[in-house]
């Protein structure tokens, strides 16, 4: 089943969005999960990579280019500020000839990641203007330090009216900075910085970089275009400007996030589930903390097979920039222990206000104790089918998950929160032997 669904998905076309806010998830846990699936393209390389086709004239081609409402925002944008594109079975072919400078509110909006124009509209046209963006509602996640990198490029810019206007007449100048925030480093910040210095005059150095595998596959695109990059995945990056960039063909690396939430549903309730299409080496922080707890691990150079333990133990985790544990997998690993017969504490530092997930998993019968950024979580008690409510894209991820083991019928409503981040999670789990349907809300 699984060869031929993997088939399917190869020529799938693009699961539109219009409806997912209609729909909700319904699972009926208990079904064991045995099988292989292949892990899909990054979603947060593919955003900014995309946005990098701006900063050259010439045709650029992206393969495994997840099938998201994300990538699909991302997409359009890229159309409504002029560019010519086509999408087919996970290829994107860009041809931004000619460009417009203002990027519109009501696509931004729906989008954090489309803040990630800026770079390369300003690098390119020395101008633009970008709405300030939307996305999923986690804290503070302000954009104070994409915009203080550019000004250390030399742009000016003014914030009125909800809307970002840089300016940079002269050109972007390369110079030093430092991109570390009080939560760590910034991750489409470095990317902006990066994709607007590609074009500068002069080097630029960019200290407290993120070091996100993600990172260092755009730079791995825009090295392919012309750019000249060193450090990308360390916290120490130069670039030296060059006067322009050329077509380039990429393929997104794998989607470690979406690796690492099946995995842990492999850990929860599998009997052998392998991920195919897998970088392990990006995965560390997430395989090390199962094995941990005694999970049995199996690690090929493109493949992870993981078994469940009845006798796993609890486990100590805080969330970090990489290659610490992500904060991606935060509310996953909240639903992993809450099936594990022992107590597990989880720590959030990137986004302390990120656990919304935990009072829907209360509903359903997990003991959890919320202490400021501090969860802890008694493993063990019986979980139950619930009606519950996504309020983020990790936290739907971790709701499904709970379904799964959870007795009786879980209804997971906001749907579109899951599109947004997982090409296709319902018929992946399904795939693997999982019940559940998706069904239109009435």
């Amino acid at each position: 089943m699984c060869e031929d669904f993997e088939e399917w998905l190869a020529t799938a076309s693009f699961r539109s969005t219009k409806h997912s806010h209609m729909e909700k998830l319904i699972v009926h846990g208990g079904a064991p999960l045995k099988g292989r699936i292949n892990i899909s393209g990054s979603k947060n390389s593919s955003l900014p990579i995309l946005a990098a086709t701006l900063l050259t004239k010439d045709t650029c081609t992206i393969r495994r280019v997840p099938d998201l409402s994300d990538t699909n925002y991302m997409v359009r944008i890229l159309g409504e500020l002029g560019a010519e594109v086509e999408r087919a079975s996970g290829v994107v072919v860009v041809k931004a000839e000619k460009i417009k400078s203002v990027a519109p509110y009501d696509l931004v909006r729906k989008m954090r990641a489309s803040i990630c124009v800026l770079g390369p509209l300003t690098g390119r046209l020395k101008k633009c203007t970008v709405s300030l963006p939307g996305g999923c509602v986690i804290g503070d996640r302000p954009v104070d330090l994409h915009l203080k990198g550019l000004e250390a490029l030399g742009a000016q810019i003014t914030v009125e009216g909800g809307d970002i206007f840089v300016n940079a007449k002269k050109g972007f100048k390369g110079g030093p900075m430092n991109l570390m925030g009080k939560h760590g480093s910034t991750v489409l910040g470095t990317d902006n910085v990066m994709m607007a210095a590609v074009l500068a005059k002069g080097t630029t150095i960019i200290e407290g970089a993120a070091a996100e595998p993600e990172v260092e596959d755009l730079a791995n695109f825009l090295i392919k275009m012309g750019a000249k990059i060193e450090g990308a995945g360390t916290n120490r990056i130069t670039i030296e400007g060059v006067k322009e960039l050329h077509g380039a063909e990429h393929t997104v690396i794998p989607d470690r996030i979406e690796a690492g939430t099946f995995l842990v549903a492999g850990a929860m309730l599998g009997d052998g589930v392998t991920l195919k299409r897998v970088m392990p080496e990006h995965m560390k922080a997430v395989t090390d903390a199962m094995i941990k707890c005694g999970f049995p691990i199996d690690i090929t150079k493109d493949s992870i097979t993981v078994r469940p333990n009845p006798n796993a133990k609890g486990f100590d985790l805080t969330t970090l920039c990489y290659p610490g544990f992500p904060t991606d997998m935060q509310a996953q690993m909240c639903a992993l222990a809450c099936v594990i017969n022992d107590t597990s504490t989880i720590t959030e530092t990137i986004f302390p206000q990120r656990f919304m997930h935990c009072a829907e998993m209360k509903r359903m019968g997990a003991n959890i104790d919320l202490q400021g950024a501090t969860a802890r979580i008694r493993g063990g008690s019986v979980m139950k089918g619930a009606p519950v409510m996504a309020s983020d894209l990790r936290a739907s991820a971790a709701l499904v998950l709970a379904g799964l083991v959870a007795e009786g019928k879980t209804e997971i409503n906001r749907l579109y929160h899951i599109d947004r981040g997982y090409e296709h999670l319902d018929d992946k789990l399904a795939a693997l032997g999982a019940q559940l349907e998706r069904v239109q809300d009435k």
